[in-house]
């Protein structure tokens, strides 16, 4: 899995690599197949004495794209939103796999009728 980072307006210092890679790692054990997840810090364009944080995410697999954002006080409380809210699509992503495989497998298709003979 690729982890990149970008900030705006805010710099990315080496703690939050490493907690962001701590906090998506449980990603990668729900969804194998995860190739990339793009991580952007951004700082309010006109700061107040709030100062809020958003972080944006998108985490890449073969032919789907889950993207999540938060924001925050802080980077690592907007950080974990992100990861729980990642965590919740992959979950209803499966789910909704594992439903149509069900379905498939309760309720099967008609099978082909054989073909008439042609004696008659």
């Amino acid at each position: 899995m690729e982890l990149t980072f970008t900030g705006r307006g805010l710099p990315v210092s080496d703690d939050i690599r490493e907690q962001a890679a701590h906090k998506l790692a449980r990603l990668e054990r729900l969804e194998p197949r995860t190739t990339r997840i793009d991580l952007e810090f951004v700082a309010e364009h006109h700061p107040s004495p709030d100062g809020l944080k958003m972080v944006k995410a998108a985490l890449k697999i073969p032919r789907k794209t889950f993207r999540a954002r938060a924001e925050a006080h802080e980077v690592r409380t907007a950080l974990d939103d992100v990861a729980e809210k990642l965590e919740r699509q992959i979950r209803d992503h499966h789910g909704r796999r594992l439903g149509r495989w069900r379905k498939q497998v309760r309720f099967p298709r008609d099978p082909v009728p054989p073909p008439a003979d042609m004696d008659e």
